[in-house]
Formats: structure tokens, C-alpha cells, sequence
């Protein structure tokens, strides 16, 4: 705060209107990458949701459909995202707590059933295990008779962010990262409409970041993605265009705004500078998260407005789809009531502000610009140093990007508790009330059912055709120039569980410990 001056004027802001902004539509995309932006079409409102069963969670994706919700966002419990079965015993005390469990195609179905998977998008916050849950929702799709052109959707896929700041690896990073360019192969094969990574600032942002090292920890992740699948002989033209990204939206209204513009305008030029790429493959496509970070327990109905300035910001900043949290996300998962008012949030945006009737209707403001301007030099800066040491994969070794969250997030922590930043409702103008209580599944009889079902599956399948697709997943995966989302494919349609491909994974690669 302390850089900002108290006026913006014309000397505050000395850039080029034609080099730096342009029309819409247009690179650098600095006013979004769509000339009409939402009059053309309003960005996807995808509600993030996923608890306990398949079957309890289609119920909750069904009532926000109806709702008015236009796209789906899957969240999976810990077991499904660290590879294990509900019924391993690294599962035990996690089976759909923090998403879905699922553990075989089945499970899949069951979470889509009565949902067609050619009129829907969906997309997976899925990473280590993103391969196969990518290959169940192509079978279920198989099984529905739609063709794989015609799925739509994003998988994250985003494992490097994973060892940064969220913690759901599984394997060392060399082989994690041949997974993550194998689905970049696979979906350009497949000539699939769905994106193969959501490269994610979000969690490095909620672990801390400020906004300009989300830029650049996101972006430095996105070129060793971007290097790593054109040495693999893929053509960036080819694949970056349906390459996604997701952002936060914090509540510092104006640095919001000016961060996502500073992004559409520096990955633009990143692409064109480094890959000679064309424009459509220099266009940042992203999706934003209000901050669950900025959620408090103390007075959570202030949180209805922190979440409606939030999206207010990702909106006035040009995103393509946004998940808005429920107020009550800091004490429990959000009840069906608290959810829907988060999506009536996106909705008066959309009908009643006038927000979409113009395309970037901050753009020319000195102070936006001068903050966009910043921001852009700022992460830069901090690109470059990374780059010049080795880029992204080196960096998550040497501990770099942990070492520079953990400092930021102290240094936030310290002006929170020293006051000098201000959360309403915790250090300033709280009172003495409890948090409300929200009363939470019956966790325990969720895992029992899906173990339950679990136990089935394993009975009802074909042992020894699970045997030998696994053992192909094995062979391919010692070839080191092998592909994988075949074997996959085929581990998955013989109804082989989450947790058993991701064993013969772990017996080839091993698994990652942090030094």
C-alpha cells in the first residue's frame, strides 16, 4: 500500500495506448482476450463442489445446475488425489472430507448419472492422479456415447505448483512431469476441446504469495510446461492455445484488477519472445477463485461482501469462468443454501451491475494502468531471476519458491497481528460472539458406503483382465519414451481402482520426499 501515491494523473502513466493496450481481442490482450468480451458471451460461473460420494455430490451438482450454475468444478477428497483406494490405510479419517472419493470409472458415472457429458463442461481440480481421472472421465463419456472431440473441459494437471505450495505430488518430478506433457500429447491427438493443465496461481497465492510472485511463480511453471512438451515434438501452436490458468481474487480491488491484466499482457509477450508462438497461442485464458484465505470464521457473513468485491474483481479484470466461495467455507463445507447465494453473487454481477456491457470499463484509468504497469515489471523481474537459474523444475528443488511464500505469508501475518493491516470483524471491530456451527456429514458412515461399494466393484470386475492392463501400464512406464495415457485408458476400462494404477506408478518411479 505503501507505493501507492493518494492522486494518479497522465505522468503517472507513460506507456504506449497502441503497444500496451490495443483493442480487445487483440495482443497483447492486456483488455482481454475476446473483442467483445461478456457482451458476446458471460464467463462461465463453474461452482467448485465435491463431499463424500459420488451420489451425494451429484445431488449437490444437479441443484446448482439448476440454480443456473453453467459449468461444473470437481473437487476430490485426499485419497483420490494422492492415489490411494477409500479402503487403504492412508485413507482412513479422509474419505470425503475435502472432495469426492472416488476410486474406480464407476464411481465416475455414478457422479455424472443423469448429467450429459456432451451439453457440460467440467473441470477437475485434479493433479498427481490427473492421467487417470482424465481417462475415467473418457470412458464414462465412452459410455454415454459421446466422442472424446466432444467433451469439453480442464483438468489441472498442474504438479509443479504441487510441490510449491499445495502438497498432492506423488512421484519425484522428472516423471511427474512426463506425465503432465503426456496428457498435453494425448489431448492434442484426441483433437479433445478440453484444456490438459490449469496452471495455478491460486494455491501459491493462498499459501501466501503476494500478487506479483503469483504472476511469476505461475508463469515460471507454465514455460517449463510450455519447454518441456515442444522437446517432446509437440508444436506449441498446436497445444498452448487450449492451454488454461487459475488465479485468485483477493480483495485489494484495484491491485485485483490490474494484476489480471498485467497477466493477459506479460504471457503474451513471454510466448511471442521465447516460442515464436502466434497469436492465438499467446491468448491467457483463465479461471479465478475468490480467496479462501480471506474467509473468516469470526462474523463469516461479513464474507458475503469480501466474496461479491472478490468477483467483482476477476470480472472488471477479464476472467473466462469463476468460482465464488460460500461465506461459511471457513467453518464447514458450504450447505446448499450458502452455495447458492455464492452463485446469486456471479449473478447480479452478470444481470443487474452493467459490469459486462463494456469491455474493460477501467481500462485508461491512470491509476489502473500505472498499477498494471507495476505489477508487469515486477513479476517480470522475478521471472527472469528464476529463469536464469534453471527455470521452474530446478527452482522447486532448491526450495526457492517455498523459501519466498513462507517469508511473504509471515510478513502478512506480522501486519495482521501488529494491526497495521486491518481484517474487519478479527482485529478490528470483532465482538465476542461464537462462530456459528454447521452441523457436517456423518463422515463415517460416508467411508463405510464407499468401502462398501468399493468391495463390490473389486468382486464384480475381471481380475485377470485388470492383471494384464496393469502390467502393460508397468512396461510403458519403464520406457522412458513410451506413452501413457493409453495404458491408462485401458487400466481404467477394465475397472482397475485409482489406487492400484497409481501403485505400479509408484513401484517404477518411486515417490517424492522432500529434501
Amino acid at each position: 500500500m505503501s507505493e501507492r501515491k493518494p492522486v494518479y494523473g497522465p505522468d503517472d502513466w507513460a506507456g504506449d495506448p497502441e503497444r500496451d493496450l490495443g483493442p480487445a481481442g487483440a495482443f497483447p490482450y492486456t483488455r482481454g482476450v475476446h473483442p467483445t468480451m461478456y457482451r458476446g458471451k458471460l464467463w462461465t460461473m463453474r461452482q467448485y463442489a465435491g463431499f463424500g460420494t459420488a451420489q451425494e455430490t451429484n445431488t449437490r451438482f444437479r441443484h446448482l445446475l439448476a440454480a443456473g450454475q453453467t459449468g461444473l468444478s470437481v473437487a476430490f477428497d485426499l485419497p483420490t488425489q494422492m492415489g490411494y483406494d477409500s479402503d487403504h490405510p492412508m485413507a482412513e479419517g479422509e474419505v470425503g472430507r475435502a472432495g469426492v472419493a472416488i476410486d474406480a470409472v464407476d464411481d465416475l458415472e455414478r457422479l455424472f448419472h443423469e448429467i450429459p457429458l456432451d451439453k457440460v463442461s467440467t473441470s477437475m481440480t485434479i493433479n498427481a492422479t490427473a492421467p487417470i481421472l482424465l481417462a475415467m472421465y473418457v470412458v464414462v463419456g465412452e459410455e454415454q456415447g459421446v466422442a472424446r472431440a466432444r467433451l469439453q473441459g480442464t483438468v489441472q494437471n498442474d504438479i509443479l505448483k504441487e510441490f510449491i505450495a499445495r502438497g498432492t505430488y506423488i512421484y519425484p518430478i522428472e516423471p511427474s512431469l512426463r506425465l503432465v506433457t503426456d496428457v498435453f500429447r494425448f489431448v492434442a491427438a484426441e483433437r479433445m476441446s478440453f484444456n490438459p493443465i490449469s496452471i495455478s496461481g491460486y494455491h501459491m497465492r493462498e499459501a501466501g504469495a503476494t500478487a506479483a510472485q503469483e504472476l511469476a511463480f505461475t508463469f515460471a511453471n507454465a514455460l517449463e510446461y510450455v519447454r518441456r512438451a515442444v522437446a517432446l515434438g509437440l508444436d506449441v501452436n498446436d497445444f498452448a492455445p487450449r492451454l488454461s490458468f487459475f488465479f485468485a481474487a483477493f480483495t485489494d480491488l484495484f491491485e485485483e484488477i490490474a494484476k489480471f491484466r498485467a497477466a493477459r499482457r506479460l504471457w503474451a509477450r513471454l510466448m511471442k519472445e521465447r516460442f515464436q508462438a502466434g497469436d492465438a497461442a499467446c491468448r491467457l485464458r483463465f479461471h479465478t477463485q475468490t480467496g479462501g484465505s480471506t474467509l473468516t470464521a469470526q462474523q463469516p457473513k461479513n464474507n458475503v461482501v469480501r466474496v461479491a468485491i472478490q468477483a467483482l474483481a476477476a470480472v472488471l479484470g477479464g476472467t473466462q469462468s469463476l468460482h465464488t466461495n460460500a461465506y461459511d467455507e471457513a467453518l464447514a463445507l458450504p450447505t446448499a443454501q450458502s452455495a447458492t447465494l455464492a452463485l446469486r453473487t456471479q449473478q447480479i454481477l452478470a444481470h443487474e451491475t452493467g459490469v459486462p456491457d463494456t469491455v474493460d470499463p477501467v481500462g485508461g484509468s491512470w491509476y489502473v494502468e500505472a498499477l498494471t504497469d507495476r505489477l508487469e515489471r515486477k513479476a517480470r523481474a522475478l521471472l527472469d531471476e528464476i529463469e536464469g537459474a534453471g527455470g521452474a523444475a530446478r527452482a522447486v528443488e532448491r526450495g526457492f519458491f517455498q523459501e519466498a511464500i513462507a517469508r511473504s505469508a509471515y510478513a502478512e501475518q506480522r501486519a495482521v497481528e501488529s494491526g497495521e493491516s486491518v481484517v474487519v470483524g478479527v482485529n478490528e471491530y470483532a465482538d465476542d460472539g461464537e462462530p456459528p456451527s454447521i452441523p457436517a456429514p456423518d463422515y463415517s458412515a460416508l467411508a463405510a458406503e464407499q468401502r462398501s461399494r468399493l468391495k463390490e466393484m473389486r468382486t464384480k470386475r475381471n481380475a485377470r483382465d485388470v492383471q494384464r492392463a496393469l502390467d502393460e501400464l508397468k512396461t510403458a512406464a519403464t520406457d522412458a519414451a513410451a506413452p501413457l495415457m493409453e495404458p491408462i485408458l485401458a487400466a481404467v476400462r477394465a475397472r482397475a481402482m485409482v489406487g492400484e494404477i497409481s501403485d505400479v506408478l509408484r513401484g517404477v518411479w518411486g515417490v517424492y520426499r522432500p529434501s
